[in-house]
This record gives structure tokens, sequence and C-alpha cells, in this order.
């Protein structure tokens, strides 16, 4: 008899936003009538950016000529787009090498994948509330998870507690679902505790682009000692609009080593391309040919004109907000908002409350930890109409 992980046992009956989905579902059946404008999910709406879209079609008349034509491409990705990626840390004040550089599918992919590299007796410190991913792909792996505090006492961004120690960190800035933002100097301190506790930071980068502030830090390797201890994913979902396209990168520094238990020392860049090179293809030509064309000059203009709109969409949602004098994290330097559920509701409740009063759906922030029960978010991917009208009729509930 084939026998199964029964880690999946552990693992809660329905990811989170399946479970908003099948709500919002039942709601739209029994209310065929009612408009629902979904400020829930972190998906965008905007389409691909025309720098994008144009590069992307000569690659497929490419693709259709047999002088031009690719197939299996390499596993770590293009140069040309690992070329664009460097490019673009080094306008961002950081240095990466160009094998430093692994280019995939997302970051979702791959901040789930990299957990092939860590033996399972590893401890791993997650902050609570936090996105899903870190807390189920390890629980499929039967990984001992310890929680670190998030709350609106810390801003919620906890710093390390010197009395625990982990193998391996999750940290995701700006924040997901806080929307809350490291700096630098927290990032040091979190460096630091890394390199005390021979720790590796898994460092989540998906939503720098949404930093203005330009003394927020938009990758972990600004931070002096870095390189020896951390990874950095990041994606071009949110960034250029990528959540359909499906492009990221995962940046492994050479000088990240561990050392096995028989004494050897293992790089942990050779092993993650190993493990790439072993179950993963790679990322479509005529994809990463478009990723490419976001980094270019022109792209990125493009680019942040659209991350433009979405900020003003949370800025609509702040200033509601504001107006109502709610508390709330994130929206500056982040498309989440994350406030405290009103009249001491917890947030399954609010989420239903809010749905069937408004026909506004948001992220209950049970789904993201024992810390996230009273909290909310809302995400300013929607378009600005519908994002007005949401807030115009969360306003007359409160």
């Amino acid at each position: 008899m084939a026998k199964l992980n029964e880690n999946y046992q552990n693992l809660k009956e329905s990811y989170l936003f399946s479970e908003i989905a099948h709500r919002v579902a039942k709601y739209t059946q029994e209310n065929p009538d009612k408009k629902v404008i979904r400020l829930g999910i972190g998906d965008v709406t905007l389409p691909l950016e025309s720098e994008v879209v144009d590069s992307m079609h000569k690659a497929v008349d490419e693709m259709g000529n047999a002088s031009s034509f690719r197939g299996y491409g390499p596993e770590q990705g293009y140069d040309f787009l690992r070329n664009a990626i460097k490019d673009y840390y080094t306008r961002n004040g950081v240095s990466v090498e160009l094998d430093e550089i692994f280019v995939s599918d997302g970051a979702k992919s791959d901040t789930g994948n990299i957990t092939d590299l860590f033996s399972v007796d590893n401890v791993v410190l997650i902050p609570d509330p936090v996105y899903p991913v870190y807390v189920d792909t390890n629980t499929m792996n039967g990984r001992k998870i310890v929680y670190l505090d998030a709350n609106a006492e810390n801003g919620f961004l906890p710093l390390p507690d010197e009395s625990v120690h982990a193998d391996i960190i999750y940290i995701c800035s700006p924040n997901n679902p806080t929307g809350a933002v490291y700096n630098k100097e927290q990032l040091k301190i979190w460096v630091d505790y890394a390199l005390k506790n021979d720790a590796i930071i898994l460092f989540d980068s998906a939503y720098e682009a949404f930093i203005s502030d330009e003394s927020l830090p938009r990758s972990i390797f600004a931070i002096e000692g870095a390189k020896q201890c951390a990874i950095e994913f990041c994606s071009l979902s949110k960034t250029a609009g990528f959540t359909g396209t499906r492009c990221g990168y995962t940046v492994v520094p050479k000088d990240l080593k561990v050392t096995a238990s028989n004494g050897e020392v293992m790089y942990v860049n050779k092993m993650w391309n190993r493990r790439q090179t072993t179950k993963f293809n790679g990322v479509p030509y005529i994809v990463q040919r478009g990723a490419e064309a976001a980094f270019s000059k022109e792209g990125m203009e493009q680019a942040q004109k659209m991350i433009g709109y979405y900020k003003e969409n949370a800025k609509i949602i702040a200033d509601t907000l504001d107006k109502k004098n709610m508390k709330y994290f994130g929206g500056v330097n982040s498309p989440y908002i994350w406030f405290e559920c009103p009249n001491n509701m917890d947030s399954w409740t609010f989420f239903d409350y809010l749905l069937t009063n408004a026909q506004v759906v948001g992220t209950p922030g049970a789904g993201f930890g024992t810390n996230g029960t009273n909290y909310f978010r809302l995400t300013s991917f929607g378009n600005k109409e519908n994002t007005i009208e949401a807030m115009e009729r969360f306003a007359k509930l409160f």
C-alpha cells in the first residue's frame, strides 16, 4: 500500500483564499442582483503595459520562425533577463552577480520550493500574522514552526527574541498582509541575529516596487552581512502586473554556505541550482522577453504609473479609514491596508458582515494567523471606480 505524507493531516482543511471564494460564490448565487466589489485577493486588474505586450508579440513571432525558434531554455533563466534584473538591482544601489539570479514562475513557488534544500529538523521562525504559504509548505514537510508576535504594539514589525533559536527565518517586507515595512536598522538587527544563530533568512520582497520612501530598503542585500545569511525572493506580479503571466526571480548569494553534519561545506547557490535543474524546466521564452521589457527604461516608467494607480486606490481606502478614526497599517509603501475590525468583531464575522451589508470582499486577518483574528485586509488592486464605490458603501456602515 502506498504511504502518503501524513503531515498533510496537519493542514487546515481549506486554504484561505479558497474559503473566501466559496463564501463569495455562495452569496452571489443567492443574491444575483447584488454588485459585489472585490478588494480581497492581491490580484492586479490593470492590463499588461504596452512595452511588455510588444516584446511578447515579437517573441511569439520568433517562436513561429524556424530560424529563431527556441526550445528548452536554461533553467536559471536567459541571460538577457538575468542581466536586466542585475541592472535593476544596481539602479537600486545593490550589487548582485549574474549567477546569483534564478528566474522562476513567481515568488510563491520559490518560497515554498526552497524548503527542498533544508532538513526537516530545522526550526522555522515565522511572524504571525503571515502569508499562509510560509506556514503551509513547512507544515507539509513536518518542520517545527515557532511563531513571533507581530502586533499593533510593535507596528507589526517584530524583532528577534534573543532567547529563541531559529534555523530558518521568514521575513516579508513590505509585508503581506499588514503592509508594514522594515527600515534598515530593523533589518540589520535581523541580519545580526541570523549570523549569530547560523540561521538563513528567507526574505520575500514581492512588493518592493511600492516603496517610495528612499530611506526604506527595497532589498535585504542593502544590509551589511545579508549575503552571508539571506535569500531574496521577488516577483513581477505586482511590479508589472504579471499575476497571470507568471515570472519572478530568486537571488541566492554565492557567499551563503552551511556546514553539513559530516563537516562538508555546502554552498546554497549550488544546491539551489542543482534543485532547479532537476525539478524545473524554466520560464517560457515569451514570458522572459516580456519580463525583460518590464525592466527597460520605458517599461519601468509604465510600471511606475501602474503602481501609482494602485497607490491612489490605497489612499482612497486610507482616507476613508481616517475619516472614521480607524487605525490602520500599510497603504503608503504597500498595496495593503490592515485595520482592526470595528465593534469588536472577529475577522470572519466582519467578512460576512461586510459582504452581506456592503457587498465588499476583503480578507479576514484570521486567515493569516492568530494575531490577525480581529484584523482585516483590504487591497488597492481594484479599479478606481470600484474602490471609490466600495469605500462609500463602507463609510455608510460605520
